[in-house]
C-alpha cells in the first residue's frame, strides 16, 4: 500500500507540528511501500502555511495545498485528488499518532482484504489535553466512538470515497459531513474494521469559560448542518443522530430546565470546578445545555426548510 495521509487544518500551527513530526516519525515494512501526507490549509491566518514551507527538510513526506475558507468537507476533498496514494488514511490536525500508525492500519486492512476491499479501518482516539506529551494519556470510557465512519482516524481505499462521491461540499459549518458520506459508503456495502492499534492521541486544551461562547457557536452550526444531513438522508436513524427527536427535545429540555440553566446560570459552578482542577467534569456538567442549543438550533433549521420544500 501507498497511503495519502490527508489531514485538513486551520489555525492550528502548534499541535500541527506535533502531529506532522509524529507522521515523519513512522516505522512500517510489511505492505506498506511509501506514504505521502497531504496538509490542505483551509485559508489560515497564523501563518501555517509559511512554517511549511520554511521546513521542507523536517517534514520531507509533507505536501502542502491551500485553499480559501470553504470548510474541512471542501478540503479533504481536494485532498483526496491531489493524493498519489492507493489509500486514504483521514485524521484531523490536532492528532499526535504513535510510530506504529500506519503499519497498524496497513495490517487491518490487509487482513480485511483476504475476501474484499470493501472495507475500512477504524483507528482508536484518545482525547487528550496535554500538550507536552499527548501520548502519555490514558484510554478513558469517553473515548468510545460508536460511529461508522468518521475522519478523526480512518483508512480507506480511495477508489471507494470517489465511488461514494466524496465528502458533499454543502458541510462548509461544522458537524456531519463525515458521517453523511458514511451512509453512502455504508449503502455501497463498505464494512467497518475496528483498529485500535492505530492510536492518535487527540489534543484539545483544558475546559475554561472562554470556550463557551466558541462551544455554544459549533453546536448551532452543527444543528443546521444536522438538518442538511437530514434533508439527504430522510430516515429515522439520522433523526436520532442529529437529535431532532420529541425525546431529544424532552431530555435536553427537562435537564437544562428548559433554558434556565444556561452559561450564565452554571458559570459559577462550572468555574468552581475547573478551579478545583476538575474541568473535564465542568465540561460534562456544560454539555448539558450546549446539547439544548444544539436540539433548538436542529428544529430552528428544520423548521426553516419545512417552509421552502415539502420535507416530511
Amino acid at each position: 500500500m501507498f497511503f495519502s495521509v490527508v489531514i485538513p487544518t486551520y489555525n492550528r500551527k502548534p499541535i500541527l507540528a506535533k502531529c506532522l513530526l509524529a507522521l515523519e516519525n513512522q516505522q512500517f515494512g510489511n505492505g506498506v511501500t511509501d506514504y505521502e501526507v497531504i496538509v490542505v490549509d483551509d485559508g489560515s491566518t497564523d501563518s501555517t502555511i509559511e512554517w511549511l514551507a520554511a521546513n521542507p527538510d523536517l517534514l520531507p513526506h509533507v505536501r502542502s495545498i491551500c485553499q480559501s475558507h470553504q470548510g474541512p468537507a471542501a478540503a479533504r476533498n481536494l485532498g483526496v485528488e491531489q493524493a498519489k496514494g492507493d489509500t486514504i488514511i483521514f485524521i484531523d490536525s490536532d492528532l499526535v499518532v504513535t510510530e506504529h500508525f500506519l503499519q497498524a492500519h496497513a495490517d487491518a486492512l490487509r487482513q480485511g482484504y483476504k475476501d474484499t476491499d470493501a472495507v475500512f479501518t477504524y483507528g482508536s482516539v484518545i482525547n487528550t489535553c496535554n500538550f507536552d506529551n499527548p501520548t502519555s494519556e490514558l484510554y478513558k470510557i469517553t473515548d468510545f466512538s460508536a460511529a461508522y465512519f468518521a475522519t478523526g482516524n480512518v483508512a480507506i481505499a480511495r477508489h471507494w470515497l470517489l465511488e461514494a462521491g466524496l465528502f458533499d461540499n454543502r458541510f462548509q459549518l461544522y458537524g456531519w459531513e463525515d458521517l453523511e458520506l458514511g451512509v453512502r459508503l455504508k449503502n455501497l456495502g463498505l464494512k467497518l474494521i475496528k483498529c485500535p492499534e492505530a492510536v492518535g492521541y487527540h489534543w484539545h486544551p483544558a475546559f475554561n469559560l472562554e470556550q463557551i461562547p466558541g462551544m455554544i457557536d459549533r453546536e448551532i452550526q452543527r444543528g443546521r448542518m444536522g438538518v442538511l444531513f437530514y434533508q439527504k438522508h430522510p430516515n429515522w436513524d439520522v433523526r436520532l443522530m442529529i437529535q431532532m427527536t420529541v425525546l431529544h427535545q424532552i431530555l435536553w429540555g427537562f435537564l437544562s430546565l428548559g433554558g434556565l440553566l444556561n452559561e450564565h446560570t452554571m458559570k459559577p459552578l462550572l468555574q468552581w470546578l475547573i478551579d478545583r482542577g476538575k474541568p473535564q467534569l465542568a465540561l460534562e456538567i456544560a454539555r448539558i445545555f450546549l446539547n439544548w442549543y444544539n436540539v433548538k438550533a436542529v428544529y430552528s433549521a428544520y423548521g426553516e426548510l419545512k417552509a421552502n420544500t415539502e420535507m416530511p
